[in-house]
């Protein structure tokens, strides 16, 4: 009898936790449809304003064209010699 009860409670703990991971998956799924639904939107509004994603402007970046950090290194301990 002990050994019955305990394996009903596994089997009831695993649907227990079965059911919730079900759950919570369509949940997520629900939210991303939301979230999929909501970009549309935005896009359709920003669209309607005349913003077009990729306009041909590069992004802007910090790093400078043309220099190496090889080249900036070789530069500082000449500077350094000097002094």
């Amino acid at each position: 009898m002990p050994e019955e009860k305990k394996t009903d409670d596994v089997e009831k703990l695993l649907s227990e936790e079965k059911s919730l991971e079900d759950r919570k998956q369509a949940l997520i799924d629900g939210i991303l449809k939301e979230r999929e639904a909501a970009m549309a939107a935005f896009d359709e509004k920003l669209a309607k304003l005349g913003y077009h994603e990729n306009s041909g402007k590069r992004k802007r970046s910090h790093h400078r064209k043309g220099t190496s950090a090889a080249a900036e290194v070789a530069v500082k301990p000449s500077a350094k010699s000097k002094t």
